[in-house]
C-alpha cells in the first residue's frame, strides 16, 4: 500500500497544514512499510518543494502546465488521481482545508476509493484495513470509519497532527499528466484572499466575538486582544450578519470550520450552529456575563463578567507577559 500525499500551495508557498499532512501521511507510510510521494500542483519555487524532504517526502512530482497554475477542483483531482494511478498509490493523503474538502471526496470517486474526511489522529493499520478517527454530527462526535476498499482517500483535520522533521532527501520530479478539456467547464475567475496577518483555517489561536460586543465600534478591544496573542479573528453569525464584521470571519455550521489549538469565545452565547464550527478546537476559553450561556458546558476555562472589563485586562497582562 503506497502513499501519495498532495502538497496543496497558496501562491507558490506552502502553509504549516501542507506539512502537518506530509508528517501524518509519512507516519501512515512507516506502518505500513512503505514509501511516501508528493504531489504539488501549480507553479512552487524548487526550495519550497525540497522543504516538503523534511517532513518525510521522498519523492516529489510537480504538475506546472500553464492551464493548472489556477486551482480549479475537477482538474486538480484528475491531476491527483493521475498521479496516484501513476506510482500505484492506494491510498491518498489530503489536508481538509477548504479546498481538500472539495477535492478530496471527487478524487475518492475518480479512483472508486473509500473515503474518510474529518481525520484527527493517525489510523488503526490491519492488514489492508485501516481505521480512520474522525469527526462527525458536525463536530459533535467523533466515529471510526473503517475503510475496506483497496484504494483509500483520507483528508487529514488541520491542526489534528503535530509536525514531524525527518533527516530525508527528496527528490523533485516533473510529472506532465493529460488533462482533459471537461475538466474545465467551471474555472475559478478571481481569487480575494484576506489581508489578516492570520488566516482562519490555519489559525492556532483564534480570538472569537459576538453580539456582547454592542456593536461595531466595540471591536477594538477585541483586534488588541488577538494582536497581543498573535490570533486570528472571528465572530459570530448574527454579528457578520448585522454588518458589524466580513462574513470571512464567520465561524460556525454554516460559516467556516476552525480547528486551532486556543479558541476564545467573547459575548457569544454558543447556539449549537456555532458549537459545531469550533467543537475540533483543542482548547476553548469563553468569556461571558451571563453564568447560564450555553458556552460554558463546552469550555475549558471560563470567565464570569462583563467583557468590557475583562478582556482589557487580560490583554493588558498578555502584553505584560510578553513585554510588549
Amino acid at each position: 500500500m503506497s502513499v501519495l500525499v498532495y502538497a496543496e500551495n497558496t501562491e507558490g508557498k506552502f502553509k504549516k497544514s501542507v506539512y502537518e499532512v506530509v508528517s501524518y501521511a509519512k507516519a501512515v507510510a512507516d506502518s505500513l512499510g512503505t514509501s511516501l510521494t508528493a504531489l504539488s500542483i501549480g507553479n512552487v519555487e524548487q526550495q519550497e518543494l525540497t522543504s516538503l524532504g523534511r517532513y518525510g517526502a521522498e519523492t516529489v512530482l510537480t504538475a506546472s502546465a500553464e492551464q493548472l497554475q489556477q486551482f480549479t477542483n475537477q482538474a486538480y483531482a484528475s491531476v491527483v488521481a493521475a498521479a496516484a494511478d501513476h506510482i500505484g498509490a492506494t491510498l491518498v493523503v489530503i489536508s481538509n482545508t477548504f479546498s481538500g474538502k472539495g477535492l478530496a471526496p471527487r478524487v475518492a470517486a475518480k479512483l472508486g476509493a473509500g473515503f474518510a474526511d474529518g481525520a484527527v489522529e493517525l489510523p488503526r493499520v490491519e492488514s489492508t484495513k485501516l481505521g480512520i478517527k474522525k469527526t462527525a454530527f458536525s463536530g459533535k462526535a467523533f466515529a471510526v470509519v473503517e475503510l475496506l476498499s483497496a484504494k483509500k482517500v483520507v483528508a487529514l483535520t488541520p491542526n489534528a497532527f503535530e509536525l514531524r522533521e525527518t533527516e530525508g532527501s527528496v527528490q523533485v520530479v516533473p510529472f506532465s499528466p493529460s488533462v482533459g478539456a471537461g475538466d474545465f467547464t467551471a474555472v475559478i475567475q478571481d481569487i480575494v484572499r484576506t489581508t489578516d496577518k492570520v488566516t482562519l483555517p490555519d489559525a492556532e489561536i483564534v480570538v472569537s466575538a459576538g453580539r456582547g460586543l454592542k456593536g461595531p465600534e466595540n471591536w477594538h478591544i477585541v483586534e488588541e486582544l488577538a494582536e497581543a496573542l498573535g490570533a486570528a479573528m472571528a465572530c459570530s453569525k448574527p454579528v457578520s450578519d448585522a454588518g458589524w464584521r466580513p462574513h470571512s470571519e464567520h465561524v460556525g455550521q454554516t460559516g467556516i470550520s476552525v480547528s486551532p489549538n486556543l479558541y476564545i469565545a467573547i459575548g457569544i452565547s454558543g447556539a449549537i450552529q456555532h458549537l459545531a464550527g469550533i467543537s475540533a478546537s483543542k482548547t476553548i476559553v469563553v468569556i461571558n456575563k451571563d453564568p447560564e450561556a450555553p458556552f460554558f458546558k463546552v469550555a475549558d476555562y471560563g470567565i464570569v463578567g462583563d467583557a468590557f472589563e475583562v478582556v482589557p485586562k487580560l490583554t493588558a497582562a498578555i502584553k505584560a507577559y510578553k513585554g510588549l
